[in-house]
């Protein structure tokens, strides 16, 4: 079966609304995912790759544009071009001066980088158009391997099902209960880092090594992860600030909740917090806490009404009505709002998997993101898992004190940062 034409503009997803009029300097809303192979990269293949990929992603090839009422997504006829790899990370894509593409695409040595704006896609939206670049280029770079048998990649969804708004699909309309009033969030202060760059300190770390520790806690990874960041944060607080509890935004992929394939937005936020001014700083007690507010919010009707306050505004005749200057004024308030509700977040994006005959050239995948505070991002491939924190600020002192946790279980760690020094 054919697939339907593709309109020549599309309406932002619901999560995606948030973005616009919230990118700036010190917060691009960019992330990069990135692919180290075991020889240097080809850029004049690596485009033929990306000129096949991009046929299969629509909705890649738009810009944004603002209308009266909302921002959408319009078609555009600018190629997008491979460059080699000279920008700090995640530099700015989305600029309402100038429309350009929302993703670049870069190379450096052995590493392929994949960099999103946050309103085109969510991490595991954009991890089926990395993964199908990364196939394309090894599969044409090394044909003659693949002449008896050409590798199979597990995305089978169709253009259509890519291009879902799957906020959309999901949307009851079911009114959703005034939340109460929590207390503030402990926020990180300090010097940042200058002309709005940010520090990147990944550490890498055999898998089975993590899990076997992670299994001793009887936990998930994720909770082991969030409890040691948070202890780790804790030993920063201020004694005058004990009193205000960390909390930690740990974005959800809804495609684990609901069938979804769309390589657009589809997440959901859950924060979980620890008071340790009333609570124990052991390890032990803060994944028990963890377990429990995990296993409150991670249900489907916690993620339901995720879906339905993002989505009720697209179905409020009223709101629709206001014009977009206004609604970029609430925008910019709800995201300060929310801006101060949590300490940190940490995204746990998952395995990464590609066909077994592709291995062998693929030493590692990673992925981190702009911030203006302090965020990590989790991923594996094979037996490497990535955990790569970014930060605004000049001290690395929460970094530090996370691998040292994790060394001083037996865990071994590799250290690999950018260099930012403050001038």
């Amino acid at each position: 079966m054919k697939n339907k034409k593709v309109s020549e503009w599309n309406r932002l997803d619901n999560a995606a609304k948030i973005f616009p009029p919230n990118s700036k300097n010190s917060d691009t809303k960019v992330f990069r995912f990135a692919c180290e192979l075991y020889e240097p990269v080809d850029r004049n293949i690596l485009q033929n790759a990306l000129d096949i990929t991009i046929e299969s992603f629509p909705l890649y090839k738009s810009v944004i544009k603002s209308g009266l009422f909302w921002y959408y997504f319009e078609q555009s006829h600018i190629k997008p071009e491979v460059t080699e790899e000279n920008l700090p990370p995640c530099t700015t894509l989305y600029d309402k001066n100038n429309k350009n593409l929302l993703f670049r695409v870069m190379h450096y040595r052995k590493r392929i980088s994949f960099e999103v704006y946050h309103a085109l896609s969510d991490g595991a939206g954009a991890l089926q158009f990395f993964k199908t670049l990364v196939f394309h280029y090894i599969t044409i770079r090394h044909e003659f391997k693949f002449r008896d048998r050409v590798p199979v990649l597990d995305i089978d969804a169709s253009k259509n099902q890519k291009m879902d708004d799957s906020f959309q699909k999901y949307y009851s309309g079911t009114k959703t209960k005034v939340k109460k009033k929590k207390e503030k969030a402990f926020r990180i202060r300090g010097s940042k880092i200058p002309e709005y760059r940010i520090n990147v300190i990944e550490g890498i770390i055999p898998v089975d090594s993590m899990l076997a520790k992670v299994q001793e806690y009887k936990t998930s990874l994720t909770i082991f992860m969030a409890a040691i960041l948070m202890c780790a944060i804790n030993e920063e607080i201020p004694v005058r600030l004990k009193k205000r509890p960390v909390v930690l935004s740990i974005p959800v992929n809804l495609r684990n909740y609901y069938y979804s394939q769309t390589a657009r937005n589809f997440f959901g936020v859950i924060n979980v917090d620890y008071d340790f001014s009333k609570g124990s700083n052991e390890l032990q007690e803060v994944i028990e806490s963890l377990k429990n507010s995990f296993k409150e919010n991670l249900t489907p009707e916690f993620l339901g009404r995720r879906i339905n306050t993002l989505s009720s505004l697209e179905h409020n005749y009223i709101l629709r009505a206001i014009p977009l200057a206004i609604k970029d004024i609430a925008l910019k308030i709800a995201n300060n709002i929310v801006d101060r509700s949590y300490t940190s977040t940490l995204s746990n994006v998952g395995i990464v998997s590609m066909p077994s005959e592709l291995k062998p050239f693929i030493s590692s995948f990673d992925i981190f993101v702009s911030t203006n505070k302090l965020q990590a991002c989790v991923c594996s491939f094979e037996n490497n898992l990535r955990i790569s924190f970014t930060s605004a600020f000049v001290s690395t002192e929460i970094q530090r004190r996370f691998f040292k946790t994790l060394t001083d279980f037996g865990i071994p760690v590799t250290i690999e940062s950018n260099i930012v020094h403050e001038e």
